[in-house]
């Protein structure tokens, strides 16, 4: 060992020896106690009047606040006395809900996960001013329940198919009768559209009332997958439709029923049923349902309104993208009804656009070479939209408020880092949840000039934890690749850094399409983490390639018809600039991911192999021929158009080139990135030859987030880091 190497081990054993005075980083206090999980708001809602807000306290209170003061006002619901369980303990409340009038409150218990969004729960309906308890319905539990506007009625999800509630009789019955587990789905999604559209509401009420359109699903063709339960003497079988790419989705269709005379009328979609709605939505009209339609390739997306008597629909708006159409929820209808706002990529960024019903584009709202991260509303009465961008910087946003007719814009935040504002209805006020890398985060009112109102948490005890235990503040840096590419960085370095002495690199990736590591925002598990390593003497680095966000289109959109390829240049280029530097150890070099991250940590290992010393992959994609439709095919195509796009990137194509420690890690009940992935990972290493470490979690899905899973996959990867790169 050189004199170098000798004195890099020795500042390890040092950094894993507690400094006299400061407290020590454990998985234990991360995972077990969550001693540094920040405090946070819960299910804040605006009221209707846009002056007060409400909140779940304690999990048992549902509590009334002032946004002028932050004060309490009143306590509008307990589950304490009323809702309990049977043993006499109130029940926690999971969600909540107010009718139209808020003199209604939809409280949902024993909420049960399906999927990665998807709930079933018991709900019951409070009355505030009878002061009386109701269950929304007998038996079984329900989905998505959702008032009508006149608050008169609640339509639900139970068992595939749609009902209605109504309050006033009591009186409940079937919108649809067909709906069958792995068969039909009526008024919700499947499980692609859920994991990668982002919905499972597929319904809703016309603006009247009248008429409730939703989504039917026709799966019964789509092939099953199947995953196997433990922990009792014969494992079960769960079997659920899982569309991989290339294979057939479930075929969607779209209906209107009318409540008075109890009929259903199907919407016309169009000839070709190997396509998409991936939104519905009403226009101010209860006469005019709006849908969108995405072709399969999803490079052509369509806005259309359709005839609620008649279901004739015709086209409003049109758009194709060399690469696909990035679908959001940003579709609002003015009260005109003549005009309507979007948000597009139309012109290499996203920004947001102005369009009247004839397809006319009047105006962009804002302008410049960055992108949009989320509309937050229009204030008609003003002429104001809100929306949060990375105008300044990829690394961080702001709120801003730009005039409808384009002629202003003006910033409402301060503070350089990440802001995650929310309004009040009438945008009067948000509550803004505002951090930075090295500062965890901070809740706050303001009113809509941004002026500060009140503070609502602080965490200033999670302030102090972190200043006992010495956290490292986090440097941002930049480097320029071989092909003239700028990529961005963020390293945290041991606290007692000496320049002259080498440390072990950990890099940590993900590195998706659109996802975005690099950013001036709190990391609250995996930068626990991360302090940890570098107190134990690490330098841990995180570098967005090419194909992440916030920086504009062309940068995000070249990975398309071959994930994979450039990532690993890039993270392959990010880590021999690292190593060298004169304070890293080239030969001591891990890689790091989780899902996508955990492909890309394979495949630098592989194709990485002189650089990479070991790799940990977490529930990795091993092919892109065992993920979903609308994912996979959104960025490469179906394999039978792109075989070498799906082939040359996949790492169990690649196992002979690993030379280095391999930690493969996965949940068994994994339902988005599945356990066959490692499983052929794992067949395709034996076969060569190669050794590696493998390590399952029974019955745990793709996030293995119980605090005894989590704290024990923390120890495993931390004790595979010591044995590989630690000294």
């Amino acid at each position: 060992m050189n004199l170098r190497r000798l004195l890099a081990a020795l500042s390890l054993l040092i950094a894993l020896t507690p400094v006299f005075g400061q407290s020590e980083i454990t998985l234990e206090k991360l995972w077990l106690d969550r001693y540094f999980s920040p405090k946070t708001i819960t299910r804040g809602l605006s009221m209707q009047d846009g002056e007060h807000y409400t909140l779940i306290r304690d999990r048992h209170h549902i509590d009334k606040h002032l946004y002028e003061t932050g004060e309490l006002v009143e306590r509008l619901f307990t589950t304490e006395g009323i809702l309990e369980d049977g043993n006499g303990q109130a029940m926690g409340i999971d969600t909540y809900e107010f009718g139209p009038n808020e003199e209604m409150l939809l409280v949902g218990v024993r909420e049960e996960s399906i999927y990665r969004r998807s709930r079933r729960a018991e709900y019951h309906i409070w009355d505030l001013n009878a002061q009386q308890l109701t269950p929304l319905s007998e038996g079984t539990t329900q989905r998505l329940p959702d008032f009508s506007p006149d608050g008169s009625k609640v339509a639900f999800v139970r068992q595939n198919n749609l009902y209605v509630k109504e309050l006033d009789t009591g009186r409940e019955y079937a919108v649809t009768t067909d709906g069958h587990y792995n068969h039909i789905i009526n008024g919700t999604t499947d499980w692609v559209y859920e994991e990668e559209f982002y919905i499972t509401k597929g319904f809703e009420w016309s603006p009247d009332g009248r008429r409730i359109a939703f989504m039917r699903f026709d799966e019964g063709h789509v092939r099953e997958f199947v995953m196997m339960k433990y922990g009792q003497l014969y494992p079960e079988e769960y079997r659920f439709k899982y569309p991989k790419a290339g294979e057939e989705n479930a075929i969607v269709s779209l209906h209107i029923y009318d409540l008075d005379s109890r009929e259903t009328t199907r919407v016309d979609t169009g000839e070709e049923t190997d396509q998409y709605i991936p939104r519905i939505q009403w226009t101010k009209d209860p006469g005019q349902l709006s849908f969108q339609r995405l072709n399969r390739h999803q490079n052509h997306l369509e806005i259309l309104l359709a005839d609620a008597d008649t279901g004739e629909a015709s086209v409003i708006y049109e758009e194709t993208n060399d690469y696909y159409v990035k679908i959001t929820f940003d579709l609002t209808f003015l009260s005109d009804g003549r005009h309507f706002i979007l948000t597009s990529e139309q012109n290499g960024y996203n920004h947001i656009y102005l369009y009247d019903m004839e397809e006319r584009l009047l105006r962009p709202i804002n302008r410049g070479e960055y992108d949009v991260l989320s509309f937050l509303g229009l204030d008609e009465d003003q002429g104001m939209v809100y929306y949060t961008a990375r105008k300044e910087s990829p690394l961080r946003n702001h709120l801003y408020a730009a005039s409808l007719d384009g002629s202003e814009v003006q910033q409402l935040t301060r503070g350089e880092g990440t802001h995650s504002p929310s309004f009040s209805a009438g945008f009067r006020f948000f509550i803004n949840r505002f951090s930075r890398a090295d500062e965890p985060p901070v809740y706050s009112i303001h009113r809509s000039d941004g002026s500060l109102v009140a503070v609502l948490e602080d965490n200033r005890e999670l302030r102090e934890r972190v200043e006992d235990h010495a956290f490292v503040k986090p440097e941002f840096f930049q480097f320029t690749t071989s092909e003239g590419v700028s990529l961005n960085g963020q390293m945290i370095r041991p606290a007692d850094f000496d320049p002259d002495n080498e440390y072990p690199l950990l890099m940590y990736v993900y590195g998706g399409p659109g996802h975005q590591a690099v950013v001036d925002s709190w990391n609250t598990f995996n930068g626990v983490w991360f302090q940890m390593l570098a107190a134990q003497g690490y330098v841990v680095v995180t570098v967005d390639n090419r194909g992440t966000g916030g920086r504009g289109e062309a940068f995000r959109k070249m990975t398309y018809l071959q994930l994979g390829k450039y990532e690993t240049i890039d993270q392959t280029e990010a880590a021999r600039y690292l190593g060298g530097l004169g304070y890293i150890d080239a030969g001591r070099i891990a890689i790091f991911g989780w899902s996508y991250g955990g492909y890309i940590s394979s495949l630098c290992l592989a194709k990485g192999a002189d650089v990479f010393r070991a790799a940990i992959a977490v529930a990795p994609v091993t092919s892109w021929r065992y993920y979903d439709t609308i994912y996979t095919e959104r960025y490469m195509r179906t394999p039978q158009e792109n075989p070498d796009g799906y082939d040359d990137n996949s790492p169990i194509n690649h196992v002979e080139k690993i030379r280095g420690p391999y930690l493969l890690v996965h949940g068994s009940a994994d339902d988005n990135v599945h356990y066959q992935n490692t499983l052929e990972m794992a067949n395709a290493l034996i076969e060569a030859g190669v050794d590696f470490e493998l390590m399952i979690y029974p019955d745990h899905n793709h996030g293995i987030f119980t605090s005894t899973a989590r704290w024990h996959l923390y120890r495993l990867m931390t004790d595979f880091l010591n044995r590989s790169i630690g000294s």
